[in-house]
């Protein structure tokens, strides 16, 4: 496949859409919980607010600056992350980080919409744009000390 063919794929229509239509996309006036993350190669950043009730996420906001994949991320993170507690989160993570760096499965639901990102696999100077919204949703948690 030429390296044309190669952008075509990774920017797929599925992922442009999920770009184009984030949820959550407000800072949050009172969260319990915030992070902002940055991802050095390619400068994306998310910021993420939280609110926790019960160990849970009640309310989220997110801020966005980030590359199309980035964005797509942050897409299926924000459509799936209330009621979510930190384990569930971090298992998230991990699955992601697995399948991006060791050809791992796709995250298990709520989060298998991750799955349009396969073909970002072979670029890993975008695993850390990829990763941001879930990294920043971890570090909001333990900001708001929700274990």
């Amino acid at each position: 496949m030429s390296n044309e063919a190669d952008l075509i794929k990774l920017y797929s229509a599925r992922i442009l859409a999920l770009a184009a239509d984030i949820p959550h996309l407000e800072r949050l006036e009172n969260p319990q919980g915030s992070a902002h993350k940055r991802a050095p190669l390619c400068g994306s950043t998310v910021t993420v607010d939280i609110t926790c009730e019960n160990g849970k996420i009640t309310q989220f906001g997110q801020d966005v600056k980030a590359c199309a994949l980035g964005q797509a991320a942050a897409s299926v993170v924000g459509a799936n992350v209330l009621g979510l507690t930190r384990a569930d989160l971090l298992k998230a993570q991990r699955e992601m980080l697995a399948m991006l760096k060791d050809d791992g499965p796709v995250p298990a639901a709520p989060f298998a919409g991750l799955e349009v990102l396969l073909p970002a696999r072979a670029y890993k100077n975008r695993h850390a744009s990829i990763m941001l919204c879930l990294d920043a949703t971890l570090d909001a948690l333990d900001d708001a000390g929700s274990t």
